[in-house]
This record gives structure tokens, sequence and C-alpha cells, in this order.
């Protein structure tokens, strides 16, 4: 017997977010820079860590301290001398275990960033677009063939 709170709504599904990334008006900037550092804090605002287990969460998987002071001037825009290197910047991932930072790098580029258990149905939606080509490249040899165009 299904009570009245527990009955599923079949049409209340919605697919799996398969790419995570920054609402555009809370990573707003005039720079890159900027842009990059509001990101920062807003990952770090939402992760569910204080700035302090961040930061202690980066050092740990780097096996050297990173400061409070220095995560805080990573996720300030007035603070445009302090970039985050590369190495940091996956210590951070790694800390907040946020994949909108990575999307927010590849983005620019016109990549996304997705779990890797998707890549088989992309693979397979490529094959079937790749499928799709071919027998439309047979029907245009064949309409030539029997139209003596060949």
């Amino acid at each position: 017997m299904i009570r009245s709170g527990e009955q599923l709504d079949l049409l209340a599904w919605a697919p799996p977010e398969t790419v995570l990334s920054f609402d555009p008006q809370m990573i707003r900037g005039n720079s890159y820079s900027s842009r990059l550092s509001r990101a920062i804090s807003v990952s770090l605002d939402s992760c569910g860590y204080s700035r302090a287990e961040i930061a202690e969460r980066m050092s740990q998987h780097m096996g050297r301290k990173i400061s409070l002071n220095i995560l805080n001037a990573y996720a300030s825009v007035a603070r445009d001398t302090h970039e985050i290197s590369v190495s940091r910047f996956d210590a951070l991932v790694t800390a907040t275990g946020d994949r909108r930072l990575v999307e927010f790098v590849a983005a620019d580029h016109g990549w996304s960033v997705i779990d890797r258990r998707y890549l088989p149905m992309i693979e397979l939606a490529a094959v079937q677009e790749h499928r799709r080509d071919l027998a439309r490249k047979e029907r245009e040899i064949r309409g030539a063939v029997r139209g003596g165009r060949w």
C-alpha cells in the first residue's frame, strides 16, 4: 500500500545534471582573473567547509602549508596580485569537491567537464551520428548511380 506522501511522481523525474557550472550572475567580472576570484569565493562559500578547513585540506593534499590568508587572497577580486597556481587550484578542487571550478576553466575553450560514467553514452551518440552520416552518404551514392550521374 502506498501512502499519499510516498507516491512517486513519474513526471517529476529530471535527468541528472551532466555539466555543473556557476551561475554567471554570481561570477561576473571585468576580467578572467576577477571572474576566477569570484568563482573561488562562491565555491568556498558553498562547499560546506569553513575556509580554514579548506586551507587545511589543501595543505594536506599538497604536503605544504596553505594559509587561510592566501586562500582568502585567491577569493578576493581586490587582491589581483594573488592568482592561484595550477597545483594549488588542483588542491582547491580536491578540497572543495567542486567540479564547477574545473568547468569554469574548460568553458572558455568550448569544452565541458562531465562525469566519466557518461563517456560511453557520448561515444554511443557519436557512433550513431556517424552511422546516420554514412547511411545518408550511401543514399546519395545510390541515387547518383540510379540516376546515371556516376
